[in-house]
Order: structure tokens, then sequence, then C-alpha cells
């Protein structure tokens, strides 16, 4: 069990494909260990690193999209501050309640689900705009 990283998710910009890599890493270590009855314990660093990712991650795309006229970056970024309300209610929940393994498999579902609509559609859309562009002028 776990989630697959496979060439049809890059979206064509190094920097965010290996972030969303490293993404996908640590979620398939948190399946792992909840697979090994060890979630509750591997909670705990995986909230951590969704804390800074998010932050991180977010920047940089959008970073990428201002930078290139993005048409659907209001929209896009919609999706990110979506996430962050959603995280941000999750980590209170880990805060309050401290790590068991109902928050693991919250976690583990939503971030899941998010991964794949949002690399899946809203990713890869704008690394098609991003291609698009490049081909009109020749640079990436």
């Amino acid at each position: 069990m776990g989630m697959r990283w496979t060439e049809d998710l890059a979206t064509g910009v190094d920097e965010i494909d290996s972030q969303h890599k490293e993404l996908f890493s640590r979620v398939n270590a948190l399946l792992a260990a909840m697979s090994e009855g060890r979630g509750r314990e591997h909670l705990h660093t995986v909230v951590r690193f969704l804390e800074d990712y998010v932050v991180t991650h977010f920047s940089t795309e959008e970073g990428y999209m201002a930078r290139h006229s993005y048409p659907g970056m209001a929209a896009h970024k919609a999706e990110h501050a979506a996430f962050v309300r959603d995280f941000g209610n999750l980590k209170k929940d880990f805060e309050t309640q401290g790590a068991s393994s109902a928050l693991a498999i919250q976690v583990q579902r939503r971030v899941c689900d998010w991964l794949v609509h949002h690399i899946g559609q809203s990713d890869k859309a704008f690394g098609a705009h991003l291609r698009t562009r490049a081909a009109g002028t020749g640079t990436t």
C-alpha cells in the first residue's frame, strides 16, 4: 500500500516536482508506519513536516504562477488556502487531543485525497500552461 509517484504527475518544473516527490515519500512513510501499528508515533513527524511544507511549497508554486501570468492562479491559490484551513483543523486536533490512530488515518486520507486531485489536475494544468508559454517563446 502506498502512493506511487509516476511521471504523468510531473508538472515539468523540476523544483515543484521534487517537492511533490518529497511529499509522496513522507506520506508513504506514514502509511508504512500505520501498517506496522506505529502510526501514532509517526504522526508528529508528518504534521511538523506538513506545517513547513505547505508554506514553502505553495509559495514556490504561486511564485511560478505569478511570474508566468497563469490565468488559473486565483482558483489554484483558493485550493491551497482550503488545504491550509483543513490542515490547520487537523493540526489543532493533534495539539489538543494528541496523536491517535484515528487522527493518523484522517491525516493520511485527507492528504492522499488532496494530493491525487490537486497534483493530478490543478498542478498538471499549470505545468501545461508553462509548456505552452515555453513553446511560444523558446524558453522555459
